[in-house]
């Protein structure tokens, strides 16, 4: 197995299961068995994951996760469109601004900007904040810290 090289500026990179962190620029030894492969996002990263789907239109993307790893503050747009067409080229498509307030441990849900035709008016967010005291272990279905009914309204959420 080979050392990982964990890079990039000033920040800390918590591992996405544990929330453990490792500062940056470090090599960092990280066994795995073949099922967890070590992953380490950017102190402040906000990553969306969505239900499994086989193709675009299967079924509607909800809930959505928001997976939240503290350390610093973030900002992330999340990008919507049909999947189908190429309206998107026209502009058929809405974004979501989200904000994490490390100090406040706000995450700020942003009024949606666009839409398009079949877009989600009401969607879920299951919010899931991950640090080095709250690891949530290996699971794509984590249990959400706080779940959110969006209707395209600025929503704070204080985890």
């Amino acid at each position: 197995m080979r050392p990982a090289i964990v890079r990039g500026g000033d920040r800390t990179w918590p591992a996405i299961w544990s929330g453990a962190s490792v500062a940056a620029g470090k090599t960092v030894d990280a066994p795995a068995r073949y099922d967890a492969i070590p992953i380490h996002v950017k102190a402040g990263s906000i990553v969306p994951t969505g239900p499994e789907v086989a193709y675009t239109d299967e079924k509607p993307a909800d809930p959505i996760a928001l997976w939240v790893y503290a350390g610093a503050d973030a900002d992330f747009t999340l990008y919507d469109d049909d999947g189908l067409t190429y309206g998107y080229e026209r502009g058929a498509s809405a974004r979501i601004p989200l904000h994490w307030n490390d100090a406040t441990h706000t995450l700020t849900i942003g009024k949606r900007e666009g839409d398009f035709p079949g877009m989600q008016k009401q969607r879920t967010f299951d919010v899931v904040l991950v640090s080095k005291g709250k690891p949530v272990g290996f699971s794509f279905t984590p249990k959400a810290d706080k779940s959110v009914h969006y209707d395209g309204s600025t929503v704070d959420v204080k985890l």
